[in-house]
């Protein structure tokens, strides 16, 4: 059987490079790729012209602007306009090349800030939003508004996936705009050679936060594509695991091998208090996440040293 094309947007990213290590060696699939210098998504017209000309069978969005609650706030405008453009011009240009197939990344910031624990699908847009990432949770909710919308009309199998926090390989580790674990790695691991004698987090360390490794949302993902058949629309893909960030900051330094102590910084924000997916309609299909925490940060922190991501 001819394998399918599947256009894999922003392959050189957290979740895009995890599919494509996914995809190494499956006969199903045959992966195009381009990068930002090849193709440059936020120009409709060139985005329409390659998936035209490429007529892909499948397409998964993983490319966009990402990070933590200090990225969110310092590059708010950035976040919501490279997003939105991004997303608009693959979804609506997807649909104008004949593109039945395609997978949209969300995010569990696009539930409300209050949601009841754990997070199911049909709590969107029944409260407020955490106003720390309102920009980015706004453009998410659009994106899946946008898929929907075009199923009804154009009869597409758009699905929109809402992860549970992700980390795992290439993820980015920049000091100020990481999310909550690359940038823990990066600040334990500064410490222990640095011989500091303390760890600073942010707020007050009681927030709780479920997490999952890249590689297994791109198994997810692709476990998607071969299973969904219009199940469903809207799906929350997570790890099951859920740990206060306290909690994380020991599993960390304890990976690490920092042997100072934590500080937590009240005067930094929290974030969201609870963010736990509703898995159940995923592991209905049979799905659940292979990789657990401290497995999951033991490998990218043994990534980061073997390829010198962090200085020694």
């Amino acid at each position: 059987m001819k394998p399918k094309t599947l256009y894999i947007a922003g392959h050189t990213g957290l979740v895009g490079s995890a599919l494509l290590r996914r995809t190494i060696g499956d006969t199903n699939y045959s992966i195009i790729t381009r990068t930002r210098a090849e193709l440059d998504l936020m120009n409709s017209e060139s985005v329409g012209q390659f998936l035209q000309r490429e007529q892909p069978d499948r397409v998964i969005i993983a490319a966009g602007r990402v990070g933590g609650i200090s990225a969110n706030q310092t590059y708010s405008g950035e976040f919501i306009h490279q997003n939105l453009t991004i997303q608009n011009n693959l979804i609506h240009q997807a649909m104008k090349a004949g593109i039945k197939s395609l997978i949209f990344l969300g995010s569990s910031c696009m539930y409300p800030k209050h949601c009841p624990q754990p997070m199911s699908e049909n709590s969107l847009l029944t409260g407020v939003l955490e106003e720390t990432n309102l920009p980015y949770a706004i453009a998410k909710l659009s994106g899946w508004a946008m898929c929907l919308a075009y199923n009804q009309q154009y009869g597409t199998n758009y699905i929109t996936v809402i992860p549970a926090n992700l980390y795992g390989i290439n993820d980015n580790f920049h000091p100020q705009d990481s999310h909550v674990i690359p940038g823990m790695i990066r600040r334990f691991h500064e410490a222990k050679i640095n011989d500091a004698k303390k760890v600073i987090i942010w707020g007050t360390g009681k927030p709780k936060r479920e997490f999952l490794l890249s590689d297994d949302l791109a198994d997810a993902l692709i476990f998607l594509l071969d299973h969904n058949h219009n199940s469903s629309q809207l799906i929350n893909i997570g790890s099951g695991e859920e740990v206060s960030i306290a909690e994380l900051a020991e599993i960390i330094k304890e990976i690490v091998g920092f042997e100072g102590r934590l500080v937590f910084d009240t005067d930094k924000p929290d974030g969201m208090p609870l963010k736990r997916l509703d898995n159940s309609q995923i592991e209905k299909l049979a799905w659940s996440a292979q990789t657990s925490l401290a497995e999951g940060i033991k490998k990218v922190y043994r990534w980061c040293l073997d390829g010198r991501i962090l200085k020694e």
